[in-house]
């Protein structure tokens, strides 16, 4: 029977009806109330609140392309590096080794076919390569599959980097989201002017330590296994430096800002394995200078005055204090695998996000306002009871929203208000249910135990295409799109929950309490 309760489902209901109206209590307190909740209050308390978009409270959007052909064409040169180390270690001739497109080619001069074939079947380990050998021409052609999954795999880190960085930068609540196959969409909330944040995405940040060959001339003949690279406080002078890396940055497990002889530095430190190689190359080159790498860029030169075994160290230059957080960070964050490209920025004003908030707001007033009145024409004290659900329902979606952290967008808070209108559908057929049993003269409580069991199927049915059809909404919607899905779909289980449980329990109570022969719609 429909107007039965047991107790536990009585209680449940109660419970969850309480907590949603406090869970969303937050939201209508001021951002230094709910931060002073927040600071004395346990992490379980009712002190989260939504989060606003970009379109309700202000701040910057960006659109990155990453370059994920960079990170083929950079393993490929790998690879070409490797035969030709391995073709030399093993006294095999070869000419004409290079590189075009995603295919490697030499010539091979040896008579040794099948010492050739061990050596690139080796190479080949991990079945990237289609190898073809005909006579003495050889070539390498990367398979499509290895090509995307290498895309993907940059694709992934990429978006991983960048989270961290933003994340380590103080941004509170971006929204980092991967668009078509090498996009990602960047929207920070409250950040009026991203320059510091385009910087640090801006930054590969691919850190090594070589060493430096004193007595080459950067405008003469320099020799194959070195090159000169700019000097980042001195962008007019250039040092000669060795292409061979002795350490490199994707060793280092921490760096942070400091001051040393009151002046801003970096400390970092190597894993174990880095700690060692450090500590061999800075005992082998005692007196030599030593360059730390950024980017293609010398940021720092010193002189290796001592052998440093701890595996950590200092980076100094003429740095200022916001120069060496940024640089730390970006050590901390890790390099991107592949150049980054800011191709869309936008910025969006704390006021226009205001007049979004107030608008919304004004339109969900209005539209349950006008709800909450027909209601209670319509149906009289059965509306009054329809309503006092619809405000639980509403509260209980904030407070989901605001249990799960979400971000609520405009587009959201249509879904809000759309919700409002499927909360009242459900009512609507629940009533109208029990006014044709009462036309067809039962009893008030057989009527309204009808009205319900009745109209179950219909509001279950509705409600169940509408999760559908929300479902691929967020599937294969974008950021906005996927907002409104959320937010409705959110709306549309807690409506379904408000019109079967919350109003049908405030019925039920109401007529076992008064016992009426005539039902008030």
């Amino acid at each position: 029977m429909m107007i039965y309760f047991s107790k536990w489902k009585i209680w449940l209901v109660i419970v969850i009806c309480v907590s949603g109206i406090l869970y969303s209590l937050p939201n209508v307190l001021s951002r230094q109330q709910v931060e002073w909740l927040q600071s004395n209050t346990p992490s379980f308390f009712p002190n989260q609140t939504v989060n606003l978009g970009l379109d309700l409270r202000g701040g910057s959007y960006l659109l990155l392309e990453v370059e994920t052909q960079e990170v083929i064409t950079e393993y490929l040169q790998s690879v070409v590096e490797q035969i030709r180390k391995t073709l030399r270690q093993e006294r095999i001739g070869y000419t004409d080794l290079r590189l075009q497109g995603t295919k490697i080619n030499f010539v091979s001069k040896t008579d040794n076919t099948k010492a050739l074939e061990k050596i690139l079947k080796e190479i080949n380990a991990d079945r990237t390569f289609d190898i073809e050998i005909s006579n003495d021409k050889v070539a390498l052609s990367m398979q499509e599959s290895a090509i995307a999954a290498r895309k993907r795999s940059a694709m992934e880190q990429s978006i991983e980097t960048v989270r961290r960085r933003i994340d380590e930068s103080g941004t509170r609540e971006p929204s980092i989201q991967q668009q078509g196959s090498s996009r990602i969409l960047v929207q920070l909330p409250g950040v009026d002017d991203p320059q510091r944040i385009k910087s640090l995405l801006g930054q590969t940040a691919k850190l090594s330590f070589r060493l430096v060959n004193e007595t080459a001339d950067p405008m003469g003949v320099i020799s194959p296994n070195e090159e000169a690279l700019i000097m980042a406080e001195h962008p007019g002078q250039k040092l000669v430096v060795q292409k061979r890396v002795m350490v490199a940055g994707d060793m280092l497990v921490d760096a942070q800002p400091s001051f040393q002889n009151g002046m801003p530095v970096v400390t970092f430190r190597f894993d174990s394995r880095g700690a060692r190689w450090f500590g061999e190359a800075t005992k082998a080159n005692v007196g030599k200078l030593f360059a730390i790498v950024l980017d293609n860029k010398v940021i720092s030169a010193p002189v290796i005055r001592e052998p440093i075994m701890g595996g950590s160290g200092v980076i100094s230059g003429s740095f200022t204090v916001e120069a060496v957080n940024d640089l730390a960070l970006l050590l901390r964050s890790g390099a991107l695998p592949a150049p980054i490209n800011i191709l869309e920025e936008r910025t969006i004003g704390p006021g226009l996000g205001a007049d979004s908030v107030a608008a919304g707001m004004n339109a969900c007033l209005i539209g349950l306002g006008v709800v909450l009145i027909s209601f209670t024409l319509l149906y009289g004290l059965f509306g009054v009871f329809a309503n006092l659900a619809l405000l639980i329902n509403i509260a209980l979606i904030f407070a989901i929203l605001s249990i799960l952290q979400a971000t609520l967008t405009l587009p959201g808070m249509a879904g809000i208000i759309l919700t409002i209108g499927m909360a009242s559908d459900a009512n609507i057929l629940v009533f109208e249910r029990i006014k044709e049993e009462m036309r067809l003269g039962r009893s008030v409580s057989a009527s309204i135990d009808s009205g319900f069991q009745n109209a179950l199927s219909a509001i279950i049915d509705a409600n169940i295409t509408t999760l559908i059809a929300a479902l691929f909404l967020y599937i294969y919607g974008s950021g906005p799109v996927k907002g409104f899905a959320v937010t409705f779909s959110i709306g549309v289980l807690t409506s379904m929950f408000g019109a079967l449980m919350i109003t049908r329990l405030i019925i039920v109570m109401w007529l076992n309490r008064y016992k009426p022969k005539q039902i008030p719609l």
